[in-house]
């Protein structure tokens, strides 16, 4: 499988009212934005006095939204660290928030979402425990099939992020694809695969036209 075949998101054919269905069979409420920013208006109305609690995610970051919704939510981010307390003290906290924001490694056309995490709080945030979740990303993630969609979490984003938090896996050094290594700095260690909301949750996704995150 080539990247070219995983990423027809960027070909003129993608139906996106089609692809905004597939998701709502699954049982999302799925929107789309035609850029970050207004994505992020989005999300800055729809969540209000809420304790909420971010994904390790470049896209997030990248439509700033956390500024927006640090205006009147108590929000806990890793990648906004406050109070002199670093990544990993902030974790454990935003397991415990009633509205969980993150993005995926890789989407379906068919509606199925795949993330890879090191740790377990970005996938951990997605299955259980928040009364609301919200899938942002881009339509760079999407994927004509569950199988090509993994493949581009294990062979793009896995060997981006290995690369972007500095980590000298085997991937983020070659910056081509999945070994599948030993390495201590693996970040490849939990592969989550949503093929439904998961029962008795609210989850929604937005989707974004313009390229965000990895």
């Amino acid at each position: 499988m080539t990247e070219r075949n995983c990423r027809i998101c960027q070909a003129a054919e993608l139906d996106v009212a089609q692809v905004l269905a597939a998701f709502e069979k699954k049982g999302y409420t799925a929107h789309y934005f035609d850029t970050g920013a207004a994505a992020a208006a989005y999300l800055d109305a729809a969540i209000d006095n809420q304790t909420v609690g971010f994904g390790d995610s470049r896209t997030l970051y990248n439509i700033g939204v956390y500024k927006k919704l640090a205006a009147h939510n108590q929000v806990v981010d890793p990648m906004h660290p406050e109070g002199g307390r670093d990544f990993f003290e902030i974790i454990p906290e935003t397991q415990h928030t009633t509205v969980f924001l993150t993005s995926v490694n890789g989407a379906s056309v068919n509606g199925e979402l795949v993330n890879i995490d090191a740790m377990g709080n970005r996938v951990a945030g997605t299955v259980y425990g928040h009364e609301k979740v919200y899938f942002v990303f881009d339509v760079n993630k999407l994927c004509p099939d569950l199988e090509s969609a993994i493949w581009r979490a294990r062979n793009i984003a896995a060997p981006q992020n290995a690369k972007r938090k500095g980590y000298k896996t085997p991937c983020a050094v070659k910056g081509d694809r999945c070994y599948d290594c030993q390495s201590p700095e693996r970040i490849c260690n939990a592969l989550v695969i949503h093929l439904h909301r998961m029962k008795r949750a609210y989850a929604e996704v937005v989707l974004i036209g313009e390229e965000l995150g990895l």
